[in-house]
C-alpha cells in the first residue's frame, strides 16, 4: 500500500512541476467526449485498475469508463471492467450514470453498478465526489472518494473505494 501512495504522490508532483495554466471550460463544453481510466480499492464490482497480494493470494482488475457530455459539466458514462483473483472465477463488470463537475473543477457522480460471474449478479448505487485537477487543456487528473451501496445484501457487501483517475477530454 505504501508504494501505491508513493507512486500517487510522485505523479502529483511530477505533474505540478509540469502543469500548464489548463482552460477546462471547452473539455468540459457540451458535445465533448471524455475517457477514464482510474486506479484504485475494491476489485469485485470496480472498473478500475488495481492489483494487490495478502499472503500469497492476488486480486487484480482491468477496466474503463467514457463518456459524453450531454450539457456544459454534465457528462453521462458507461464503463466496463473485469476483475479476478487466484483460483476464482472472474467477474465481469458494467457501470452507467452521469458525472457533473461543479464550478468546473469537483466532480459529483452517481451511477449504477453491476457484476455478475457465473450467472450469479450483485448490483451498487455509486455515489462519488473529488477534485479535478487540469495538468493539460485535456488531461485532469481526479483523486475521488465513493461509496458503492448494495442492492443486494445477501450477494454483496456496501464499500467505501478510494480512486485516482485519470481522464482524457476531446
Amino acid at each position: 500500500m505504501k508504494k501505491l501512495f508513493l507512486a500517487a504522490f510522485a505523479v502529483f508532483a511530477f505533474a505540478s512541476v509540469n502543469a500548464q495554466d489548463g482552460d477546462s471550460s471547452s473539455a468540459l463544453s457540451k458535445g465533448s467526449k471524455l475517457i477514464e481510466i482510474n486506479t484504485g480499492s475494491w476489485a469485485t464490482g470496480s472498473t478500475a485498475f488495481s492489483l494487490f497480494s495478502v499472503d500469497g493470494f492476488t486480486t487484480y482488475s482491468v477496466g474503463a469508463e467514457g463518456g459524453y457530455f450531454v450539457s456544459d459539466n454534465l457528462a453521462v458514462k458507461v464503463g466496463l471492467g473485469y476483475s479476478g483473483a487466484d483460483d476464482v472465477d472472474g467477474t465481469f463488470v458494467y457501470k452507467v450514470g452521469a458525472k457533473y463537475y461543479v464550478g468546473g473543477e469537483f466532480p459529483v457522480g452517481i451511477d449504477f453498478t453491476g457484476a455478475s460471474v457465473d450467472g450469479n449478479n450483485a448490483n451498487w448505487v455509486g455515489l462519488q465526489g473529488g477534485y479535478a485537477w487540469f495538468v493539460a487543456d485535456n488531461v485532469s487528473i481526479e483523486p475521488t472518494v465513493r461509496y458503492n451501496m448494495t442492492l443486494d445484501e445477501n450477494k454483496a457487501e456496501s464499500a467505501f473505494q478510494g480512486l485516482i483517475g485519470f481522464a482524457f477530454h476531446f
